[in-house]
């Protein structure tokens, strides 16, 4: 009877998420359009950009003015769709409701199977089903034996096979019999064997092993028929013939064979010992696992090395010796290695007296060894082959080692494979669950040394006796191989000529079931004689003796030494034993014990256990009332039964485990028995029930110490809980149960007698079959429905048995064949019948009743208790150990009581009565009194015993569920409570989170019941209910169960965790509740409980999500009605959820614009108490903040200290709570919901808003890569690189420029030092750490992808897309509803802002084509009923809606861009009806292109002019306004749009070109000179490429000229002191920054509609822009700069009298200045790299014979530029045509060929005159505000380059360019060129000079370096190098000149040797204070050559021109000292 719960698999425990219900659940998924995913298509795309590429590459093509062409490609483009009925007049209601219908259809319906199931580990909720009892196997082993053949074949051969584990000493297995021989060989037999069964016939075996090891071996043993001579004579033939000689010795074989069949005929039922052989099997499983398939291995030992060799190619293994062994006991797997096919080539022939098993394990043993003995012995050769591989999970015709047929077993006559029986090498511990009653007898030795008379060749008989008389012996005895299944007698193997033989066989006997005193085993000792001789008969009878089968009633086994009677024992000796010495009886050796012989038994039948036989044999007497009792020596009678009865029961503990394992579901259920029917003794009656209790807790307790293996994840024993689940049953008076004389047809074909519960039964995975005999109704009074009788089951049991068929496969349903509709039953309710069958985990499932069970009952029935209560008053009233082990095992006695409740009302018919009436008092008044001493064990141990108890808990959690399913509900709610109340009183006082983490295990498995819905009455109304909980019958039916409607009652109590909601909705309110706590910021410790407290609300939401029999929407919305409070605790938790926006956008987050009311509140929180968020940022929130009066509240406030400085939670846990927020919006009533946000303050509206910004960021679509057939990607958004370039990058950008960051907050946040969180400081250019730091979330995704299939990806993408769809949606549905709120409340203003914040955002984040349509719609219907908000209050919201409204435009699918046109459309006309002119989104509109097209790479721009024409096409279709100026001011704009496209056109040309791109961009910022605005947007944008390209000092500059631009405005608009006045303050940071002063008033007044409107022309526009260069110009080491850009700042802060501010700003200042001096040299810091580069050839178009200076990053090589650049124009013209000139002579352009590209690369220095160099003293000074550049170029006068040194000149040639680097490009047009040539003199002057500096700076190097030193000592005073100093000198100082003009350059020279001779001698006085004692002879070397040097320059350097000395001619000074006579030519 399995009792089931209809409803069961719908609880959360039953209800996993799984991935494959996830599969189920998401079928039919429609698939979401995404841009992201969309792909151009990219080959004619790609061909289109190479095009561009070829084509000329000047930037003026097409003149900027050139409208005509842009107007005809406007007009002649298509535009998309236009939406129908777009421009009439509807009501807004109206609107709204098409807009309602059109988002609800076709929505899907369950949120959570789009969701990812959480990952946590198995779900505490859910409870296992234990395994079904079956059979144990090791693991399995399928041997097959294919051949056996020897080189001769002479006679048959018998064969066996047995497992042995060397270690153990131990035989593991029973014997496999096998018969290989021939036909016409077996014929030699046949007077002796009778047919032969098919059983006999296997040649396949399956053996188990439980403990696999190294030391397990396969050994084969053969023997012969019996034949004279010893075993030595017999093997000689083998060993001596070869088969290949078999003609040569015809007749000896012939004569051979003649003999054999006289053996044959003569003593063919006697076998001898003959050869045997061992296989290592790790040795097998190992070497298969390596090879490469099915392996053929061959083992031979005749060679000296035993190999193994590979028949089919030996040369694949190595050779392997046979004894390899693997060190120690690897993990010895037998399941998963390949099939092996054994050749086995050599046997050792049998040594008649190493016969002993002991004999057997030493040659084991030496085997292994690598010098074996064995090896020394001449083999015999032959040839076994074996198969040996994995037995197969359900092998076909096997027979179980009793010879039942195991299914499938589709035909009786195929050949079987047998089972074999395993001995396990150690104790297994599994429960009997067949009938097995085998005995195994093995004769080991016999001693007849002593014995009178002949007795030579000795065999013994073996017969299984029930009586004396010799017809008595019983066909008990298995069959071997080839002959009959049983026979009466088995006789052992004759060992020639031995009086004293070992004998090795094994005798298997098949037990009778109910044994008596006359069975017995017999054994006769024969004496064969082998020759055959006239009158001496066959067999001599020499011996007999034997084994009394039960002693005591006990069955008797184990090792005997017997002695052996000389004649036939006398009458009646079976019940004695041969040790009693008979009267007149002769025996061998004086009655000494000659025969030894072993018997075991494997039997499910008797326990071999003296304290168990003992306590069964008690209780059986009882039973049937037999007194007295024996058992073993003692009688009991009647009076002392009592005593004995209580001793036995104790003496259980005695007992070894093994046998109360195995006999385990019988010993409790006996002890159930007594305590069920207290047994009348003498006519008392004994309660036993504590004994019975108490011996229980000891046995559960002594499962769980010594089996703690197998035990589920809650602490369950399997064996034990699959008793309880299976086994256990009351013992009932059930009418129905047969009466005893039924009962016998029980002991049907298999002649089993006994109970039922041994009767065969299937053994995998699946129930017995004898256990479905009564499984009559499915109980659960949730399912009334299902009832009828059960038949009497006896002809059940009779299928059952009567089929003698072992069924392991098939589940257990199918042995009901076509019965499986219960009784009675409809067919329709069979289903509900299957679900209860497999119902997993239904932990009250059972047994069924067993017939003979019911018999031992029906005798007497004096007194009958019910067991629970019994059982709980035991468990109340214990103490002391007893107490304690029933709580260590609580678990047990729980699930026993639940089972036998349901039990007792199921058998007493009280399901169906009201479940107050169910139960008496005291029992109730039990189970409160046990639930409460547990909770309190609970509380006061949970420190102590921790493991203890968490098991507790959970087993009452358990119970308490499970009550919940039979008591009365409000009974089950106070124990909850009861529970509930000691952990809080204890959490009250001690705040600890492992007990606060037990309430929430409890609470979730308690909430995991099947009817929690229904618990928590969803459907009455929030009145205070009479009792705590009435009864509610889950019976209602559904629809009843949700029909009554919401009265209009106080709607907040609904929505907050109130009073009356917690007593209405119980369960639910402590789950929420808990949410809440845990939640709380305030609570520090229990941060660790986020995610584990989330999963409890997840996992029960998404349980309700697919649940049947909440699919209706009506219904579902009932259901969250238990859940509206989670929207207000999530609200509340918001300060501490993951920031999933962050990722967004690179800058911080978006705020409020009155961050700046934020900032100061991180120091007020402390003093609060334990208000969440202080009283500012609540103001702040609340929209009433300082800073600006008609702000709205700022986003996300996260930031402040104030709520961060609690633990925030993980991004899981934070998307887990947010879908189960989106769930209960989704499925509320949102009438309800409307209700509650008309009562919500603004402030909390506002969080709401907050929070659903939250989400849209949360579940934004992540695009998938999909991996085309080549493998390319479709798209990278692999790796962060490939990623951060793409759409993010521009959203991000936009979102900065532009974008949602309001850009006063943004300044102003940035300001209060929030960058600090990115590691640069700064604000660009750090996209890459925070990105990818932010983002980790996902990038985890995406590495697991790669190893994902494709479709699963794509599946992936598609669920991906569906949740974003839908999250989306339901946000979307959500702000529908707050917007209904707030047109009615009186600060809508704030309100509405924030839904068009969030309207926004979900914009900017990747949308299905689906979403944005709707999301269009609702903007466009929120424009229309509020368009003052967007054009008035909200002007920045308004720039961000065009900005979102264009890129939608420009959308690649057809969809998105009719409604983003249509809503862009719309946009313009309400601001021009607003007020007759739309100059702000004019202006907007335009800015906004500019920005997404200077930030977008993949922008198509043929999709914008799409949409361009589509609103041209709304403006002339447009018939109200045709008349007014409308459609030209439209017109006026998309063309003006147009002219912006074309430029991108340009940009797109240039894409790969970052210098030809930024000047593009340069030009177009440039013609936007008189507009502010645009000029600004494409500063910004400029500055946004510099980043993304690590120009830092570029994007800075490109800052400072914004800040500068709107320095200008500011100082037109408003006079204040404290601004800069204009462009000229920012001189000092960049002197060209003047440009931007270009603008005058005339030009553009700044008070017109629409101009300067932006948000950058404020003061904390400017302040933030100063903030972002100052970041900017600090990541570029230019920390000087900061400091001037500081300046600017620091007057407006002072003015502001913003300490925080200026303390910061000082902070940085100290930072930048400590940079400054720790890296004073100049080489830490590189500013840049300077080449000048000229590009000559038409092919470059306007860039021909244009010169610029480029700046590179830090140390790039002159071949780095080189490359890059020929690379890029390589690519661009195609590498045959672009050349690089290698010089750096003037370029004569004539000479070049025409039709090649040349590039000139020359590496410059900034050059400075000498003047400048008193202000350029630092590195930075030499750095900055260059303008002029030089290089050097060495020639000859006739043509070289280089010559001798009186003929070598040098060219400077001197470079300025128009603007001074660092500039906001990083290149610039060279305008101006000079050259300077200086003549050899000159040149060597300045060699000399640039010599002695090096020395001076060698010389004073603080710390000193002396390699330095010496290298440049080296290079100076060195031996003479070639144009070494004395070479100079002489060349130049030997003479003095002829002409005039040189004597000053002559007299330079010599001071220069003077001043150089001097540096070299301090120079050498410094090396000699340096060196070590190792370098001393190196200093004198160097000071020889100093004197050589100077003794030779002394002459020269002394001689004075005397002309010098009187002026010669008056001289114009020259500010250049040398180049005054130097030939200058002009380049201009």
């Amino acid at each position: 009877m399995a009792c089931s719960f209809r409803y069961h698999k719908l609880g959360t425990g039953f209800n996993p998420n799984t991935l494959d219900k996830q599969k189920e659940r998401q079928k039919g998924l429609p698939k979401q359009v995404f841009e992201a995913d969309e792909m151009p298509d990219s080959s004619s795309y790609q061909d289109d950009q190479d095009d561009l590429k070829r084509r000329s590459m000047s930037i003026d093509d097409t003149p900027r003015g050139s409208w005509a062409c842009s107007i005809f490609d406007l007009k002649n483009s298509l535009p998309d769709a236009l939406l129908p009925h777009l421009l009439d007049r509807a009501p807004n209601e109206e609107i709204d409701r098409h807009n309602e219908d059109q988002r609800k259809a076709n929505r899907h319906r369950e949120l959570f199977a789009l969701h990812p199931a959480l990952d946590e580990e198995e779900p505490v909720e859910r409870h296992c089903v234990p395994e079904v009892p079956k059979e144990h196997f090791g693991q399995r082993l399928l041997v097959k034996c294919l051949s056996l053949k020897f080189e001769i074949e002479i006679e048959p051969i018998f064969a066996s096979l047995a497992l042995y584990d060397v270690k153990e000493k131990k035989k593991i297995s029973e014997n496999f019999f096998f018969d290989l021989n021939s036909e016409q060989t077996k014929a030699m037999l046949r007077p002796h064997i009778q047919t032969a069964a098919i059983s006999t016939l296997a040649r396949s075996a399956i053996f188990s092993i439980t403990y696999p090891s190294q030391d397990v071996f396969l050994v084969i043993k053969l023997e012969k028929v019996l034949q004279q001579g010893d075993i030595g004579e017999c093997a000689e033939p083998y060993m001596v013939f070869k088969e290949s000689d078999a003609a040569k010795n015809k007749e000896k074989l012939e004569k051979l064979r003649g003999q054999s069949e006289q053996f044959c005929q003569r003593l063919g039922r006697y076998r001898m010992p003959f050869a045997w052989t061992a296989i290592h099997l790790m040795n097998i499983v190992n070497s298969a696992g390596s090879l490469e398939r099915d392996t053929e291995l061959e083992m031979s030992l005749s060679e000296r090395k035993g190999s193994w060799s590979e028949r089919r190619n030996s040369s694949i293994m190595g050779r392997r010796s046979l004894e390899r062994t693997t060190s120690g006991d690897e993990s010895c797997s037998l399941t998963g290695f390949r099939p092996a096919t054994l050749t086995i080539t050599n046997f050792f022939k049998q040594e008649g007296d190493r016969l002993s098993d002991e004999d057997l394990y030493k040659f084991l043993a030496d085997m292994r060894r690598p010098s074996s003995v064995l090896r020394r012995l001449r083999p015999i050769t032959a040839q076994l082959k074996l198969d040996i591989s994995p037995a197969p999970e359900n092998p076909h015709y096997c027979l179980t080692p009793d010879l039942l047929q195991v299914k499938p077993y589709p035909d009786s006559r195929v050949r079987p494979t047998r089972e074999i029986l395993e001995f396990p090498a150690r104790d297994v511990y599994v429960p009997n669950t067949i009938y097995r009653n085998l005995l195994y007898v093995n004769p080991q030795s016999l001693n007849f040394a002593n014995r009178q008379g002949s007795a030579r060749n000795i065999t013994v008989k073996v017969q299984f006796m029930n009586g004396e008389d010799p017809s008595n012996a019983m066909p008990v005895i298995f069959g071997k191989s080839s002959c009959a299944d049983f026979y009466k007698e088995a006789y052992t193997a004759v060992v020639y000529h031995n009086r004293s033989p070992d004998f090795h066989d094994e005798i298997k006997i098949k037990l009778p079931a109910s044994l008596s005193d006359h069975h017995h085993i017999l054994f006769t000792f024969y004496h064969v004689s082998c020759q055959q001789k006239q009158n001496t008969p066959l067999e001599t009878p020499v011996g007999y003796t034997w084994i009394p089968m039960l002693q005591n009633g006990r069955l008797r086994t184990g090792h005997f030494c017997l002695p052996v009677s000389l004649e036939k024992p006398p009458q009646s000796y079976s019940v004695l034993s041969p040790d009693v010495p008979l009267p007149g009886m002769k025996w061998v050796d004086n009655h000494r014990g000659v025969f030894n012989v072993e018997v075991v038994a494997v039997s499910t039948i008797h326990t071999q256990d003296q304290y168990l036989d003992k306590f069964f044999a008690l209780v059986h007497a009882l039973d049937e009332h037999m007194f007295p009792v024996r058992i073993g020596d003692m009688r009991i009678m009647e009076n002392n039964l009592e005593t004995e009865l209580k001793s036995s029961i104790a003496a259980l503990n005695s007992s070894q485990l093994e046998p109360i394992v195995r006999f385990l579901h019988l010993l409790l259920d006996k002890l159930v028995l007594l305590v069920v029917r207290p047994p009348v003794i003498a006519g008392q009656i004994v309660n036993l029930g504590q004994a019975c209790f108490e011996v229980m807790a000891s046995i559960v307790n002594r499962l769980h110490k010594y089996l703690d293996t197998n035990q589920d994840m809650h602490g369950r024993n399997s064996l034990l809980s699959s008793y309880i689940h299976y086994v256990f049953r009351l013992p009932s008076t059930d009418p129905n149960s047969p009466s005893p004389d039924t009962n016998s047809s029980l002991t049907g074909p298999g002649g089993l007698g006994g109970s039922v519960h041994y009767a065969t039964m299937a053994r995998s995975a699946v129930r017995p079959a004898s256990l479905n005999l009564n499984r009559s109704r499915s109980l659960s009074n949730s399912n009334p429905d299902i009832s009828g009788t059960p038949t009497s089951p006896d002809d059940e049991v009779r299928s059952i048995i009567g089929s003698k068929g072992l069924d392991r496969s098939n589940s257990w349903v199918n042995t009901m064949g076509s019965k499986s509709a219960p009784w009675g039953s409809s067919p329709g309710s069979a289903p509900e019948t299957m679900q209860a069958m497999e119902r997993c985990g239904n932990r009250m499932s059972s047994h069924t009743e067993s017939a003979s069970f019911l018999q031992t009952l029906t005798g007497r029935l004096p007194t009958k208790k019910l067991f629970h209560e019994e059982l709980a008053l035991q468990w109340v009233v214990s103490s002391g150990s007893v107490r304690e082990g029933a709580l260590q095992q609580a678990w047990f006695f729980f699930e026993l009581m639940v089972k036998s409740i349901i039990h007792h009302l199921y058998f007493t018919d009280r399901l169906e009565s009201p479940r107050k009436n169910r139960f008496p008092e005291r029992f109730m008044d039990d189970i409160t009194a046990l639930v409460s001493t547990i909770a309190g064990d609970i509380v006061s141990r949970f420190q102590k015993d921790l493991e203890l108890v968490e098991r507790l808990n959970m087993s009452l959690a358990f119970f308490l569920n499970d009550l919940l399913s039979v008591m009365d509900r409000g009974f089950v709610f106070s124990l909850i409570r009861a529970y509930w109340k000691q952990v809080s009183t204890k959490l009250y006082a001690l705040q600890n989170p492992t007990l606060e983490s037990l309430r929430l295990d409890f609470l979730r498995i308690v909430c995991s019941h099947e009817h929690y819905v229904t618990l928590n009455l969803p459907c009455s109304l929030l009145t205070p209910p009479a009792s705590p909980s009435p009864s509610v019958s889950s019976a209602t039916s559904q629809s009843s169960g949700f029909s009554t409607h919401v009265q209009d009652q106080k709607i907040a109590n609904m929505f907050e965790l109130s009073v009356p909601f917690r007593e209405q909705h119980y369960l639910a309110g402590l789950v929420l509740s808990e949410l809440s706590v845990i939640l709380d910021p305030d609570n520090e410790g229990m941060f660790g409980l986020h995610k584990k407290v989330v999963s409890v609300v997840h996992n029960l939401l998404s349980s309700h999500d697919s649940d049947p029999r909440y699919a209706d929407p009506e219904v579902k919305a009932r259901v969250a009605m238990l859940y509206l409070p989670l929207i207000s605790i999530v609200m509340e938790a918001l300060p501490q959820l993951h920031d999933f926006t962050e990722s967004h956008n690179q800058w911080g987050r978006p705020g409020g614009p009155q961050g700046a009311a934020v900032g100061t509140s991180g120091e007020e929180t402390e003093g609060e108490g334990n208000s969440m968020i202080s009283q500012t940022v609540a103001m702040a929130i609340a929209g009433t903040s300082t800073a600006s009066p008609m702000s709205r509240p700022s986003s996300f406030l996260l930031n402040s200290q104030a709520s961060r400085q609690h633990g925030s939670f993980s991004a899981e846990s934070s998307r887990s709570l947010l879908i189960c927020l989106l769930w209960v919006l989704k499925n509320a009533d949102e009438l309800v919901l409307q209700k509650w946000f008309t009562d919500l303050s603004v402030s909390q509206l506002n969080r709401l808003l907050d929070l659903l910004y939250l989400c849209v960021s949360c579940f934004e679509y992540k695009a998938h890569v999909v991996f085309t057939m080549q493998g390319k990607k479709a798209f990278e958004r692999m790796n962060s690189l490939t990623f951060k370039k793409s759409k993010d990058m521009k959203a991000k950008l936009e979102e900065a420029i532009l974008g949602s960051i309001g850009a006063r907050q943004e300044m102003v946040r940035r300001s209060r030092g929030q960058l600090e969180r990115s590691p640069s400081g700064s604000a660009f250019g750090s996209q890459e750490n925070l990105r990818w730091r932010k983002d980790m979330t996902h990038w985890r995704q995406n590495s697991e992808k790669m190893d994902k299939t494709r479709a699963e990806l794509e599946h992936e993408a598609l669920i991906d897309g569906n949740l974003a769809t839908e999250a989306n949606l339901i946000i979307l549905d959500t702000l529908e509803i707050i917007v209904q709120t707030a047109s009615v409340t009186e600060s809508k203003e704030s309100i509405l802002g924030g839904v068009l914040k969030v309207l926004l955002h979900s914009m900017a984040c990747n949308q299905s084509a689906l979403y944005l349509q709707h999301c269009f719609a609702t903007q466009r219907a929120l424009v229309s009923k509020f368009p003052e908000l967007l054009f008035e209050e909200e002007t920045e919201q308004c720039a961000d809606l065009c900005l979102r409204l264009l890129r939608s435009c420009s959308s690649s699918i057809s969809t998105i861009r009719s409604h983003a046109s249509a809503s862009l459309y719309l946009l313009m006309r309400q601001n021009f009806e607003i007020g007759n002119n739309f100059a702000r989104v004019k202006m907007q509109v335009t800015m906004s292109l500019s920005s997404l097209v200077g930030t977008s790479q993949n922008f198509n721009e043929e999709f914008l002019r799409r949409s361009l024409k589509t609103i041209l096409t709304y403006a002339e279709e447009d018939l109200e306004l045709r008349e007014t100026t409308f459609p030209d001011q439209v017109q006026d704009l998309v063309f003006n749009l147009h002219m912006i496209l074309s430029d991108t056109v340009k940009m797109k040309e240039h894409q790969e070109d970052p210098e030809m791109l930024i000047d593009l961009m340069y030009r177009i910022a440039k013609g936007y000179q008189t507009s502010p605005d645009l000029r600004l947007t494409w500063l910004q944008n400029m500055a946004g490429k510099h980043s993304e390209r690590n120009n830092h000092a570029e994007a800075a500059q490109c800052l400072v000229h914004s800040a500068a631009l709107v320095a200008e405005y500011l100082s037109m608009l408003e006079d204040r002191k404290y601004l800069p006045v204009g462009c000229v303050t920012f001189q000092n940071i960049s002197s060209n920054v003047l440009e931007e002063s270009a603008v005058s008033d005339d030009v553009v007044s700044p008070d017109e509609e629409g101009i300067c409107s932006g948000k950058y022309f404020t003061e904390i526009g400017l302040v933030g822009l100063l903030e972002q260069a100052a970041a900017s110009f600090s990541m570029a080491g230019m920390y000087e700069a900061v400091n001037e850009v500081y300046k600017v700042l620091i007057p407006i802060h002072e003015a502001n009298r913003d300490a925080k501010k200026l303390a910061t700003i000082h902070g940085k200042l100290q930072e930048a200045f400590g940079k400054i001096v720790h890296q004073s040299t100049g080489w830490e810091r590189m500013f840049g790299t300077y080449f000048r580069v000229g590009f000559y050839g038409t092919k470059f178009g306007d860039l021909d014979e244009q010169e610029f200076v480029y700046k590179e990053p830090a140390i790039t090589k002159l071949a780095e530029i080189s490359h890059r650049l020929e690379g890029f124009y390589g690519e661009r013209f195609g590498e045959d045509q672009v050349e690089v000139i290698k010089d750096s002579n003037p370029v004569d352009k004539c000479k070049l060929d025409p039709n090649k590209a040349f590039i000139q690369i020359t590496y410059v220095e900034p050059y400075f005159d000498t003047y400048e160099m008193k202000d350029r003293i630092t590195y930075f000074d030499k750095n900055y505000n260059l303008r002029r550049f030089v290089y050097c170029t060495p020639f000859t006068l006739d043509g070289r380059a280089h010559g001798d040194l009186h003929e070598q000149f040098k060219r400077k040639t001197i470079l300025t360019t128009s603007h001074a680097f660092p500039y906001i490009k990083t290149r610039i047009n060279i305008i101006h060129k000079e050259e300077i040539i200086s003549t050899p003199i000159e040149v060597a002057i300045e060699d000399m000079q640039k010599k002695t500096q090096e020395l001076a700076f060698a010389t004073h190097q603080d710390p000193a370096d002396a390699k330095m030193l010496q290298m440049v000592l080296q290079g100076s005073v060195g031996t003479t190098v070639n144009q070494g100093p004395l070479e100079v000198a002489q060349v130049f100082l030997s003479e003095i000149p002829s002409d005039p003009k040189l004597y000053r350059h002559h007299n330079k020279l010599r001071l220069c040797f003077k001043d150089f001779t001097k540096r070299c001698e301090d120079a050498l006085r410094k090396n000699k204070s340096l060196i070590g004692p190792d370098q001393k002879e190196y200093q004198r070397e160097l000071e020889r050559n100093y004197h050589r040097l100077k003794e030779a320059l002394q002459p020269l350097i002394n001689r004075k021109i005397p002309q010098l000395y009187k002026p010669v001619l008056q001289v114009n000074s020259h500010r250049d000292s040398f180049s005054r006579m130097s030939l200058r030519k002009l380049d201009i």
